[in-house]
């Protein structure tokens, strides 16, 4: 098979995928659980459970905030300890349910079986129906970014979705949590594909998978056979080709132009292939969002692994299952080392988007001094957006803000393509991340006053 990418910039970070045959093993429960009500982009979540409550595994504890948002979910049976505020991945107090673990009862309607349910045995679903399903079990995008589910499917009249794309290309070192969940659940992984196919009114899917995982191609390609309507892509290996635009130009050769535009304005709806496994769960099962693979790894982790954890299980607790932190500095991060949000507690929670811990060391992770920029223009030739790195990161830390928003900054996905490739060791990202940020606001309040 001719493998494919994307056709602008990109970078090959080492793969350091230390994880990628351990087995998959369900993470104890923890003693205490923690639920941020801002799991996704949009709107917080509204707490409906109060101190004292009893709830079960499957109980809704908080309903959706707005029209994009998502419930929560409790993982756990016990009692609401406190609505209150915990540390989050952004480092700052959020509000937050915390329920004492007592056991681990479930909620009778959720279907605990083995047994694989097919899209031909219920007939019954529609599209309709399903989007539903997907929207009641508060499911968001897998991959991190957080983005509600049902929304994706349902795209605006402007915008007609001709296939489904299937995130599969888990292209940040280190992280396996996907790799194991197609390794070990390919079957309800492609019922979810054509549930998804069959919410958003289209005749095509795509699942696209880097070539260093032959096995998962090999896998996913022979369960395929079975509906001619998927298809596999095997890709090249090139990060950052998890981004949704360039997977889209990695698999059916369309790119999708700068901001307000998205993948199904080419006629794509890009999905998670953590997304597709948990909108089976949702509509077959009937089981709503509270649980998800997640890889803790790192060199100098003495057992790093895979897990299926619940939902608002410390990180800590995840790390002591791989031999606890190590000794001397670390830094420590939710997702992988390209993208990942540095934190500064292991208290934090697992939540919806925590695909991975990783723990970096010191040596690893202690930035070289910065130095003059050179002008190699290295940070253009990898921006997997066309733009130019260098130019939008010295204007931000002058706070042009017309300049940059002139050079389409809102176009930055925050791979950090430039800052590993640039020779002088310059905070690139951090300063266009500080720029698209006041940027972002700076459109927002203008919106506001139209």
């Amino acid at each position: 098979m001719k493998k494919q990418t994307f056709r602008i910039g990109g970078i090959h970070p080492e793969e350091n995928k230390l994880t990628h045959e351990a087995d998959t093993v369900a993470a104890p429960l923890p003693k205490q659980a923690i639920f941020p009500l801002s799991q996704h982009i949009g709107a917080p979540t509204k707490p409906i459970v109060k101190k004292g409550d009893k709830v079960k595994v499957g109980t809704m504890i908080a309903e959706a905030g707005g029209f994009v948002s998502a419930p929560i979910f409790s993982s756990v049976s016990g009692t609401v300890f406190k609505v209150d505020t915990a540390i989050d991945a952004t480092g700052y107090r959020v509000p937050a349910i915390i329920i004492n673990v007592e056991g681990d009862e479930w909620e009778e309607s959720i279907d605990r079986s083995d047994k694989l349910e097919t899209i031909e045995a219920h007939p019954e679903l529609t599209p309709e129906s399903i989007v539903e399903s997907v929207k009641a079990a508060g499911i968001t995008g897998m991959g991190g970014a957080g983005f509600p589910t049902f929304i994706k499917l349902c795209p605006p009249p402007t915008a007609k979705a001709e296939c489904v794309i299937i995130n599969a290309v888990e292209c940040e070192p280190y992280i396996t949590s996907d790799y194991r969940l197609m390794m070990e659940h390919a079957d309800e992984i492609l019922v979810g594909v054509q549930l998804l196919m069959k919410a958003a009114k289209v005749d095509k899917g795509y699942i696209g998978i880097e070539e260093n995982k032959p096995k998962a191609i090999e896998l996913m390609a022979s369960k395929a056979q079975s509906d001619p309507r998927i298809e596999i892509v095997p890709l090249k290996q090139r990060y950052p080709q998890g981004g949704e635009k360039q997977l889209v130009d990695a698999v059916i050769r369309r790119q999708v132009p700068a901001p307000p535009a998205i993948p199904v304005n080419v006629g794509a709806i890009v999905q998670n292939v953590g997304t597709a496994f948990a909108v089976y769960q949702a509509v077959m099962k009937r089981k709503p969002l509270f649980e998800r693979y997640t890889t803790v790894t790192g060199k100098s982790l003495s057992r790093p692994g895979n897990f299926l954890v619940r939902m608002g299980t410390p990180m800590k607790d995840l790390i002591e299952l791989c031999g606890g932190m190590p000794d001397g500095d670390n830094k420590l991060l939710a997702g992988g080392p390209m993208m990942g949000k540095a934190l500064t507690s292991a208290e934090v929670p697992v939540c919806k988007g925590t695909n991975s811990v990783t723990i970096i060391s010191g040596d690893e992770a202690r930035r070289k001094p910065a130095d003059p920029c050179i002008r190699c223009a290295k940070c253009v030739s990898v921006c997997p957006m066309g733009l130019e790195p260098y130019l939008l990161a010295t204007a931000s830390a002058k706070q042009m803000w017309d300049k940059v928003e002139a050079e389409f900054i809102t176009s930055c996905i925050e791979c950090g393509s430039c800052q590993y490739t640039c020779p002088s060791h310059r905070p690139i990202l951090d300063n266009i991340r500080f720029g698209k940020s006041k940027v972002m606001g700076i459109i927002k309040a203008r919106n506001a006053k139209k």
